[in-house]
Order: C-alpha cells, then sequence, then structure tokens
C-alpha cells in the first residue's frame, strides 16, 4: 500500500512572528490527510491479524478516495510501534490563520501506564524528523494527553472527560485546576467543558470523550445514551445526559443534542467482558464521515441516520468494527487527522 503525505514547511522566526492566534481545529474543517498506524505481529493484533488488516485496509480506501494517507510501519514509513492507536499517541496539531501549523508532541503512556507505550511514544519525533510532517514541532511530553481525550469546536471551547484527565498515572500529582490551566496554554483554547460521568465497561481509556460526545458542526452534541434501566451503564449515561442538557455554547445557548444508541452488549467470551462498542468514534475527514458499525441493524441504522443529521454534507460511509472492538477501541481510535492549511 502506497502512502502519501502532502504537509507545509516548517516555519523559520519571522513566519513565527507573523502568526496570528493559535487554535485547535474542530475535526470536521478541511484536512491534508489522516494518519493510520499499522497492526502487525508483535502488536496484540498478532491472534486476528488478518481480521484486522481486512479492516484497516477498508479504512485506508475510505480514506484514501478523499484525501492523502500516511501509514506508519509496514506498509508505510518504516517506524517501530507499540501498538496501532495513532489517536492517542499521533501528534495534535494547532493551526492559524496564517497558513502554519504547530505539531504538539503530548506524552503517551498506555493510557496511564496500563500497556507498553515507549515506541508508540517516539512516533511523533521519527516523522518529524524524516520529513513526513512538517510544522513547528512542540515539546510537550512533560505532559500526558491523548487525543481521544479531548474534542474541539475550533473556536475555542474543548471538551474532555474528568474520569480521564484525572485517572491515576497521567498527571499527578497536578490538580484538577493545574491541568486545566496546562490544557488552556498548550491548546491556546478559551475554555474546558468537564464531563463528569459516562466511562464505558471495558473501556481501557478511563473514558475518552470520543467513546461518548462528540462536537458537531451548528452547536451539536452527538452523545451515547441508554434507554434500558437494567443496563449497568444506564444510570452513568443518564447523569452524563443531564450534565450535557446544562451546558451553554460561548454565545450562552443550549446545544443541540442528537442522542446517539447504544450497541446491544458485546461479549469477549474469553475474558468474560463486555467490550466498550459506541457509534461516537466515528471519523469526519473531507466530505465523509466514517462510522463504526457493529452487525445490529435497526442500531446500526439509527446511528448512521443521525450522524447523517449532524452531518447532512458529507457522505456517510459505515465501516464493520466488530475486529477493532475486540481490542476495545473503534475507528476513531485508529486514526489522527491533520488539519488543511
Amino acid at each position: 500500500m502506497i502512502f502519501f503525505c502532502n504537509f507545509a514547511p516548517k516555519m523559520n522566526n519571522d513566519a513565527r512572528k507573523m502568526a496570528s492566534e493559535w487554535r485547535l481545529p474542530a475535526e470536521w474543517e478541511p484536512q491534508s490527510c489522516v494518519q493510520l498506524t499499522w497492526p502487525h505481529k508483535d502488536t496484540d493484533w498478532a491472534p486476528m491479524l488478518e481480521e484486522i488488516t481486512a479492516t484497516y485496509e477498508e479504512m485506508a480506501h475510505a480514506i484514501s478516495c478523499r484525501e492523502d494517507l500516511l501509514i506508519v510501519g509496514e506498509k508505510g514509513l518504516d517506524i517501530p510501534s507499540d501498538d496501532t492507536w495513532a489517536r492517542d499517541h499521533g501528534f495534535i496539531s494547532l493551526i492559524d490563520d496564517c497558513g502554519h501549523r504547530r505539531l504538539v508532541d503530548f506524552c503517551f503512556n498506555g493510557w496511564g501506564d496500563k500497556f507498553p507505550a515507549e515506541q508508540d511514544n517516539a512516533i511523533n519525533r521519527h516523522l518529524y524528523e524524516k520529513g513526513a510532517i512538517k510544522g513547528e514541532y512542540v515539546d510537550c511530553l512533560d505532559f500526558v494527553l491523548e487525543g481521544g481525550s479531548i474534542e474541539s469546536d475550533g473556536c475555542g471551547t474543548i471538551f474532555t472527560t474528568t474520569g480521564c484527565l484525572l485517572a491515576p498515572h497521567r498527571n499527578q500529582p497536578l490538580t484538577k485546576e493545574e491541568i486545566e490551566a496546562r490544557l488552556l496554554k498548550e491548546l491556546h483554547a478559551k475554555r474546558i467543558l468537564w464531563i463528569d460521568h459516562g466511562n464505558l465497561t471495558g473501556d481501557d481509556t478511563d473514558g475518552h470523550i470520543d467513546t461518548l460526545v462528540r462536537i458537531c458542526p451548528n452547536d451539536t452534541l452527538l452523545y451515547v445514551g441508554c434507554d434500558d434501566p437494567d443496563d449497568e451503564q444506564y444510570a452513568e449515561l443518564k447523569l452524563m445526559e443531564e450534565q450535557l442538557q446544562t451546558f451553554r455554547t460561548l454565545e450562552g445557548k443550549p446545544y443541540r443534542l442528537l442522542k446517539l444508541p447504544m450497541p446491544r452488549p458485546i461479549i469477549d467470551y474469553d475474558q468474560s467482558l463486555r467490550l466498550p462498542a459506541t457509534y461516537a468514534n466515528f471519523l469526519v475527514i473531507n466530505g465523509a464521515v466514517l462510522c463504526p458499525t457493529y452487525d445490529q441493524a435497526d442500531n446500526d441504522a439509527q446511528a448512521l441516520r443521525l450522524i447523517s443529521e449532524a452531518f447532512p454534507d458529507r457522505d456517510i460511509v459505515p465501516i464493520d468494527c466488530r475486529s477493532i472492538i475486540k481490542q476495545h477501541g473503534s475507528l476513531h481510535c485508529c486514526t489522527m487527522q491533520f488539519p488543511r492549511i
């Protein structure tokens, strides 16, 4: 498979002085490319490598039909990796109005030292040194932050969860207030909206926002709901829904809320564990939204309809994510977009 990258050159000091206000763009803004970190035999995908490779090939095809694709691994740039979750080890990219890009390299430590991550944490530096990605490199490796733990509306509001950012082995002994101050500083944000509820059963990330709530155009929030009072996740997701109803935009208006269905439980019978399947883990790319499905015709159809309602000007592309969920992630977790400048 071919990999592509099409990035602007590194800023010099004069250009940096001319840069206007930095911001973290919304995912639906124009993109240069999307990164995939490819599965291989030394990852946790080894027992099902053929199955997951087929899913990655499907994602790669859907992306490369619409924009450039950057592949880390044996199918592209030969850079070692521990695993494949590009959303969490990839650069977080800021842009300004003068055509500049800032590549912020935060620490990835395997979601709080749960899994090996030394090679993953070095991928960004390798990409930068190889010239695959151009821009102003910013070293924030003293601060743990995964891309899946934040959502941006592109206008200065960042959504995140207390469950993740305050979880053990992330940034202790920093307080919530100190973590918020660091986020505001590094992401050049105006405010942080903290979600206090909603961690999915089986989730290794301690409650990534991209499994729960997604920001969409026109002040719309797509969020995971649960209508079954007997479901173990019902109470937490109900509390999350109630909290979302209290949030206001920077203009003081309530958000438009669209509730995604909860997939029927998908069980890992080897571990007797429910897997954290979610329809919120979609990827927005140029002209399309790639949406996870789980071979549940009714729920899949409802989720695709709601995502289409939030993104009426884009193709809605279903991707069967029953393979990805076996390692407790989904489609968005596998990818990282880079904004166009």
